[in-house]
């Protein structure tokens, strides 16, 4: 299972391992399975052949009402948005060089949040204009952490610690504002930043497909540079890549895909630490960037974990980011008692 295979079509060419492939193949069916599964579970449950039935384009009835409208865009959004955070960590992870270099520990997170915050404080309600304030904080955020940790280059540890700085400045005006804020505003606020998936609708989920698919098209040239800067900054300049401004078209792609999922669901905490690593782990290539793994791991990290917020507890189902918070805050229990062992 370690062997490799080159494919060439015309004058491209790609090496792709054959244990690569096969743990692609087992994700894919993983999170096809998760997504059949929330098209099936609920308070009306529905075998297999009733899901397909009710995905015909002629059909009607109230099969198709519960499956097309109102279980399909929460198990396709939990799909896509899981890839988008597993493809955000790994270029982050990437970049910093650094199991904990994710949108979660270097302020991302915390920048759309403090953006929804300020949206709310100006009289914005709805989706357009919680998505305005989330994507607008996110890049501020990653403005802020770039411009502070950049000193003659930009370096892996420097953007995680001035990452965890930042974070913990915006939290504090995020605990201001909702202490200070009207009950309204501060329910509004803490409502998005528990980060769920429940009501989730066709329009969002559209939005977010259209603008994680353009932000796909950049992805084959950033997994180049992205293999050439885990070379070292100055082998990459060697083989004449332009090192700074590929950093910053990774940051922007990082930060499009992270504000993909944050503006529609809120902050959704770990999913983009963990699947960098497990994908690693699973394709046996632990010092390179995976990001067709990270993407599939996250689908089924995101689309697993909203199972369990839906149905864990029968008749109240839960914030999606509740779940990923207490499952990714053992995997880091864990991260951080291996590089402890390690250091």
């Amino acid at each position: 299972m370690n062997g490799a295979f080159t494919v060439r079509i015309g004058r491209f060419s790609r090496r792709w391992s054959i244990r690569a492939l096969a743990v692609g193949v087992l994700l894919t069916a993983a999170v096809l399975a998760c997504t059949a599964a929330s098209l099936m579970i609920g308070s009306r449950s529905l075998s297999l052949a009733e899901v397909l039935a009710a995905l015909a384009p002629d059909a009607h009835g109230p099969n198709r009402l519960v499956v097309v409208e109102w279980r399909a865009p929460r198990a396709l959004a939990a799909a896509l948005f899981g890839a988008c955070l597993g493809v955000s960590g790994a270029i982050f992870q990437s970049l910093t060089r650094n199991p904990l270099g994710s949108p979660d520990v270097i302020g991302l997170n915390t920048g759309a949040y403090t953006g929804v915050v300020f949206a709310i404080t100006v009289g914005g309600t709805g989706y357009l204009a919680y998505a305005a304030g989330a994507i607008a904080g996110g890049l501020g955020a990653a403005a802020l952490v770039y411009l502070l940790a950049f000193s003659g280059g930009m370096r892996g540890f420097r953007l995680i610690i001035v990452g965890i700085a930042v974070s913990a400045m915006l939290s504090s005006v995020n605990t201001w504002f909702s202490v200070k804020a009207d009950l309204d505003e501060a329910l509004r606020a803490a409502v998005w930043g528990a980060g769920s998936l429940n009501g989730i609708e066709w329009p969002p989920v559209a939005f977010a497909a259209a603008a994680a698919a353009l932000l796909a098209l950049a992805l084959p040239v950033a997994g180049r540079r992205m293999r050439q800067l885990e070379l070292g900054d100055e082998t990459a300049a060697m083989h004449g890549v332009p090192v700074e401004r590929s950093k910053i078209l990774l940051v922007g792609l990082g930060v499009g895909f992270t504000a993909v999922v944050t503006a529609a669901t809120g902050p959704v905490a770990f999913v983009a630490l963990a699947a960098p690593q497990i994908a690693r782990r699973l394709s046996g290539r632990p010092g390179s960037a995976d990001l067709a793994g990270s993407a599939l791991v996250g689908a089924v990290l995101l689309g697993g974990a909203d199972l369990i917020a839906q149905h864990a507890i029968p008749g109240t189902p839960m914030p999606v980011g509740a779940v990923t918070v207490l499952l990714g805050g053992a995997y880091l229990v864990w991260l951080l008692l291996r590089e402890q062992g390690r250091g």
